[in-house]
């Protein structure tokens, strides 16, 4: 493959990345131009960043559920799963508790705002999942497979650094 790709392909992704990052700077800026006039007056439900919004979401599909869980499915640390859902628990979003049969362990499940916010991110998952997937079929099952090599061998090396 010619220099000349390879720096294009650089370029490319390197613009990725910095259009990801602005748009990801406010969830509700994220999600702003997914919504209907209804949903656009719940954005102030939303919590002010992704990954509290992805621990919702966790929660919100696998409830009841405990620190050492919600990490494990996200790939989080534990201290960053504990910083996040205490303040989640302040902003009443979820509810702390413990099981009868078990008085160690601390789980989660959403409060009924937090449900909101769950049926909420669910929705405009969705319709950015179905923009996704309509990108990608204008691709040939070929050229697919080639973009997932190339994501993953991208994962795995982003994991490495």
């Amino acid at each position: 493959m010619p220099q000349l790709t390879k720096q294009m392909i650089y370029e490319s992704y390197l613009q990725l990345i910095h259009l990801n990052e602005q748009k990801a700077d406010s969830v509700s800026q994220t999600f702003l131009h997914y919504l209907d006039e209804q949903e656009r007056n719940q954005l102030e439900l939303l919590p002010s960043n992704m990954s509290s919004l992805h621990v919702i979401e966790c929660i919100g599909h696998n409830e009841p559920i405990n620190n050492i869980g919600i990490a494990s499915k996200m790939n989080l640390s534990k201290a960053n799963i504990t910083k996040i859902t205490r303040k989640l628990t302040k902003d009443e979003l979820i509810n702390r508790f413990q099981l009868a049969d078990n008085k160690k362990e601390i789980y989660f499940k959403l409060t009924a705002k937090g449900k909101r916010v769950f049926a909420l991110h669910e929705k405009i998952h969705n319709k950015k999942k179905e923009q996704f997937y309509d990108l990608i079929g204008t691709f040939s099952d070929d050229k697919q497979i080639i973009i997932l090599e190339f994501l993953e061998k991208m994962i795995n090396q982003l994991i490495k650094e």
